[in-house]
């Protein structure tokens, strides 16, 4: 996802809702969002926090719900964004933000304003009532929490006190030593107005804290639902059917198809809405597809022979998502050594590669079709990873969980 923003650090465009870096087929949670209790209720105590979920502009909670009743989320998904919802199961009141209705006028200035911020602005505003009503106010990329960060500076300190802001940061600590002293000032006075910093790496976590070490900062593990595998089994025969999914912006689908291009022993399948689909001329091996339900994803990965996911260099642990996918399929994998992914799997988990050395992506891949005992070795590996506990969506949504309990003072 590549911003056209002028302020291209604050990330102008969010990530669509049925992203494949997306989430499980489970039916954990499965009940109405519509039909649960919302934050403000009237039962509320100091030992269930109200909880305001703001998320963008495209990920309302029950179009989410819908699409995932109807299978048309792609990848393993909680019923819920992002799995938020199962802090209800924790003691948490949650409230999820929602879209406004909006003719073209509307959505216009909305947009505008974004392209000039870089975030939604208008979208946090419409929230702005739930959202101050609420005890702590969560956000899923920096894209949503500088403009609740914005909000929170324009009410000001209220006598009545205000929510408590987690940040979490996905792709704006990639870019921070290239900014501009001005950017950096701008970010600066917006989180001011933010409690904790979290990110999904320890790579990203390292910058954050260099740039602001007075600012208390967490790194919190991306998760999935785990709740449903597959066995990993030996994955064998000809030809060999490798696949790679995403959407990311920092997937290096050109390294990829150079490494594939002319391997007729090696049939290749890009699931993404981004790949170009020039990379697959003249490559009669290599297919493109943009799939529109789970159902076609999940045969794909069955019939598969390995998972490959690789990407450019970054900080933000791209590709975690597939990785847990493949994972809990019993797929085994060929990664870039990039993101700090190994926070996540070890060498013991996952079969990685350097950035940008197709060389090598094509020897580690055929290392593994050679060798399918040691892939499903990785494959079981990569699966056990998964039922530690401290990985998958019920660890992710308890992190947060924990985090919110102690910014509120519930525990130390």
């Amino acid at each position: 996802m590549d911003t056209s923003s002028p302020i291209d650090i604050f990330v102008a465009r969010d990530e669509p809702a049925d992203r494949h870096d997306a989430q499980a087929v489970m039916d954990h949670g499965a009940s109405s969002l519509a039909s649960r209790p919302e934050a403000g209720d009237a039962t509320t105590t100091c030992t269930e926090p109200k909880v305001f979920v703001h998320l963008a502009w495209g990920q309302d909670a029950r179009e989410w719900e819908r699409r995932w009743h109807a299978g048309r989320l792609i990848g393993v998904n909680d019923p819920s964004p992002y799995g938020y919802a199962r802090a209800r199961e924790m003691g948490c009141r949650v409230t999820f933000s929602r879209a406004a209705r909006e003719g073209r006028l509307r959505k216009l200035v909305r947009l505008g304003l974004r392209a000039v911020l870089g975030f939604d602005y208008l979208h946090a505003a419409f929230n702005a009532d739930n959202m101050l009503a609420s005890d702590i106010v969560w956000t899923h990329t920096e894209s949503q929490y500088l403009a609740v960060a914005l909000l929170l500076a324009r009410r000001g300190r209220r006598p009545s006190g205000r929510p408590k802001l987690i940040g979490q940061s996905v792709w704006m600590f990639d870019r921070w030593d290239t900014l501009s002293v001005i950017r950096r000032a701008l970010l600066r006075r917006l989180i001011r107005e933010v409690d904790l910093l979290t990110t999904l790496s320890m790579e990203n976590l390292a910058v954050l804290r260099r740039a602001f070490p007075q600012k208390r900062s967490e790194m919190v593990l991306f998760g999935i639902p785990s709740e449903v595998s597959t066995a990993p089994r030996l994955r064998t025969g000809a030809p060999a059917r490798v696949i790679s999914v995403g959407n990311d912006r920092h997937r290096d689908w050109r390294t990829l198809a150079a490494a594939m291009s002319g391997q007729p022993d090696i049939e290749l399948t890009i699931v993404s809405q981004t790949a170009p689909a020039s990379l697959a001329r003249g490559a009669p091996n290599i297919r493109i597809v943009a799939l529109a339900d789970n159902d076609a994803l999940q045969r794909l990965m069955a019939d598969a022979t390995l998972m490959v996911v690789p990407l450019q260099p970054n900080r933000h642990a791209s590709g975690i998502t597939v990785m847990q996918e493949a994972a809990l399929r019993g797929l085994p994998m060929v990664v870039t050594d990039t993101g700090g992914l190994k926070d996540y799997f070890d060498a013991d988990a996952a079969c990685y590669t350097p950035p940008g050395d197709a060389a090598a992506l094509l020897a580690n891949v055929r290392a593994l079709i050679a060798a399918p005992d040691r892939a499903l070795a990785l494959a079981q590996r990569a699966q056990a990873r998964m039922r530690r506990g401290d990985l998958g969506c019920h660890a992710y949504i308890a992190r947060h969980v924990e985090l919110t309990r102690s910014l509120l003072g519930d525990i130390p």
